[in-house]
């Protein structure tokens, strides 16, 4: 896992052949806009979030992201114990987003 912050998480997002963006967060949250083609799998979902993250290709590069930073670290890390390789948390989160934003 590597934290970036944004500059860094949309320099390296853009130049990833094999990026996804995960966001993290909860559907009350993510009402509020997202990263335009984000994958949403809410980190509190417990068990149903590990299953969702193993239907995932581990070989791909993920771009991870929450409203602050905290949970798409938390994220990152168990992406890292399920054997994912490239899992990047966005430092700040959502909150600091000023990139594009869309809605679901």
């Amino acid at each position: 896992m590597a934290d970036l912050i944004q500059k860094e998480w949309t320099s390296q997002l853009a130049n990833d052949k094999d990026a996804i963006v995960l966001d993290v967060r909860t559907p009350e949250e993510t009402a509020e806009g997202i990263i335009p083609n984000a994958l949403v799998i809410d980190i509190y979902q417990g068990q149903g979030f590990i299953d969702e993250l193993e239907k995932l290709d581990k070989s791909k590069s993920y771009y991870v992201y929450c409203r602050s930073g905290g949970r798409s670290g938390q994220a990152c890390g168990v992406m890292n114990q399920l054997g994912f390789k490239n899992a990047y948390n966005l430092v700040d989160g959502f909150n600091e987003w000023s990139g594009e934003v869309t809605t679901l």
